[in-house]
């Protein structure tokens, strides 16, 4: 009981020492509310709020109808341009997208000839002008193909194609990206504040003082662990309800204290990762180096960037050791799909049995550590 006392009085003076880190503090407030925000506001995978300009030289039902195709909030309302001023648009930086119709267009297609549609793209904003392309190329020929239906210019396809997306209907990249962001937030803090904390001790020279005490290495690394995690699981108890429900809108499907209940799980292997790098580390330099090899592959390789099921074969049964893995699995389980713990109870024992194993290497190298120091 007075070992368990020690643990917590000197996991409180770890808080007092953090609190008093204002760059740390800058650190853990920047990662839970602007970082995850820019992170799921910016990413890419769609168009958004994109400025298109029409050069309408047929100025028929159909051209009319294919500028009154395209809808907010994936571009901005057609702007009708005098034709042949599309390049001069463009070069001034006005739109991003010209169309341009020719003329007799509406005439041509009903005579069954295949007229062209000019597009112009300014591709120095190369993310949005290769995935606006797909999106112009799809709306203008499904506009184009339900006119020539309507005129009885083609035969309807035996078969309808009907698309659902499961669990995420609207295909809200902000909502997919926003978890994701926050849970490697979680990763990447978690990991620096704890090892960061021990070769702070061990360049300030304190930890010969904590030594002195009544302490075993087993109690120090213990202290640092659940007062590192404790603050971490705050922090993105905080985010996940006033950054990614309150600010960004993002619904949880699940039980949320099922999601935190995997955090703290995953907070514990990742402190006790912190303290190992930290062991292995002479200086907060190399540190950060290992921090940036190790954690960088773990999050790529975690399926939130690039789904399991697409890696190699042979990558997907080595990412079974890694924790990331296993939380981010449960996580998008719990917060997409609404799973319950039937479900994500495997990843959740995998997280339990992989910080066990962590645990214990990160202590016997810490004993090793401070043996060879004192």
């Amino acid at each position: 009981m007075q070992r368990l006392a020690c643990i917590f009085w000197l996991g409180l003076k770890e808080m007092v020492s953090l609190r008093r880190d204002w760059v740390m503090m800058a650190l853990l407030v920047w990662s839970f509310t602007l970082a995850p925000v820019m992170e799921a506001t910016g990413v890419a995978n769609s168009v958004n709020n994109a400025s298109i300009a029409f050069a309408d030289e047929d100025n028929s039902p159909l051209s009319r109808a294919l500028a009154a195709a395209f809808f907010l909030p994936e571009f901005q309302p057609v702007v009708q341009i005098v034709p042949g001023t599309g390049a001069t648009e463009m070069d001034a930086g006005n739109f991003l997208f010209v169309v341009a119709v020719p003329p007799g267009f509406e005439k041509d297609v009903r005579a069954g000839r295949n007229p062209e549609i000019q597009v112009l793209i300014d591709a120095t904003a190369m993310e949005q002008a290769g995935i606006g392309a797909t999106y112009i190329t799809n709306i203008l020929g499904t506009e184009i193909r339900r006119f020539a239906l309507g005129a009885d210019l083609v035969v309807p396809q035996p078969v309808d194609l009907v698309l659902r997306s499961a669990f995420n209907p609207n295909r809200d990249t902000v909502r997919f990206a926003g978890i994701v962001a926050l849970i490697g937030q979680i990763m990447w803090l978690t990991t620096i504040l704890t090892g960061a904390a021990m070769i702070r001790e061990r360049e300030h020279g304190t930890i010969e003082h904590l030594l002195a005490m009544p302490l075993s290495p087993f109690d120090i690394a213990m202290a640092k662990i659940w007062a590192n995690a404790m603050v971490v699981l705050i922090a993105a108890g905080l985010s996940l309800t006033f950054v990614m429900q309150g600010a960004l809108g993002i619904t949880i499907a699940g039980s949320k204290l099922l999601f935190l209940i995997g955090t703290a799980l995953f907070l514990f292997t990742a402190t006790a990762l912190g303290v190992f790098l930290a062991t292995l580390a002479r200086s907060m330099a190399q540190f950060a180096l290992l921090v940036m090899l190790i954690v960088l592959p773990m999050l790529m390789l975690s399926g939130g960037e690039t789904p399991i099921e697409g890696q190699p074969v042979w990558l997907q049964f080595g990412t079974l050791i890694l924790p990331s893995r296993h939380y981010m699995t449960a996580s998008q389980a719990i917060v997409f799909k609404g799973a319950g713990l039937e479900t994500v109870w495997p990843e959740f024992l995998a997280l339990t049995l992989l910080g066990l194993a962590l645990l214990a290497t990160s202590l016997l190298l810490f004993r090793r550590s401070v043996a060879q120091e004192g």
